[in-house]
């Protein structure tokens, strides 16, 4: 908690914002690029 507030007080709220909302999509776009990935081996069968 202590680095977020330092990440605060250094480089602003609203870029440490946009980092970690990045971050949190970043996870989700691995699922959705995997799915996407594998969809015509699903479409053959």
């Amino acid at each position: 908690m202590e680095q977020m507030v330092t990440l605060i007080s250094e480089l602003g709220f609203p870029i440490v914002v946009t980092l970690f909302l990045l971050n949190r999509i970043e996870a989700k776009l691995d699922v959705v690029v995997s799915s996407i990935q594998g969809l015509p081996d699903r479409l053959r069968d």
